[in-house]
């Protein structure tokens, strides 16, 4: 068996890629906002006196979900210019991927949405029922995600939690 020399270039090309791709991960690591498994963006817009819609950010947060909370004291002004209507209403309104979510909606039902992508304006968790994501408070209340139209404002059953 005869063994070849291995050419200096060669050698000192392949050491220098392999530094330099190693240097692009290291950085692409370290880097905030670098990653390609981010979670989507959600535009949260609250009153700033809730501390309720805080803690349903932190669910989304604990999902993988960026949550930008925007505090405003016009939520009726939020509500009307996104389509949602009084039946409709919660207490905070957020926008994710052209989709609005409206109270208190469970992070798996925003993730199932933003898979199946069904034609609707969004998900609604009407009122503020205890047990739902954001209103831990040892109660538990049966409640209802809704999906609605803009066409067709009348809503419908896009998951049910019944305890």
């Amino acid at each position: 068996m005869k063994i070849l020399p291995v050419k200096s270039k060669t050698t000192k090309a392949a050491a220098l890629s392999l530094l330099a791709g190693s240097a692009l991960a290291l950085y692409l690591a370290l880097t905030p906002g670098a990653s390609t498994q981010a979670g989507p963006v959600v535009e949260m817009y609250q009153d700033p006196n809730c501390g309720c819609c805080t803690d349903w950010a932190d669910h989304l947060r604990g999902a993988g979900f960026e949550v930008r909370q925007h505090r405003t004291r016009d939520m009726r002004g939020v509500k009307l210019e996104h389509g949602v209507i009084p039946e409709l209403a919660s207490c905070h309104t957020a926008l994710v991927d052209g989709y609005v979510i409206e109270g208190h909606v469970p992070a798996a039902d925003i993730k199932r949405l933003l898979e199946e992508r069904p034609d609707v304006v969004g998900l609604t968790v009407p009122g503020m029922p205890h047990g739902s994501p954001g209103m831990e408070t040892g109660r538990h209340d049966d409640y209802a995600v809704l999906t609605w139209r803009h066409e067709d404002r009348t809503p419908a059953i896009f998951s049910e939690y019944t305890h």
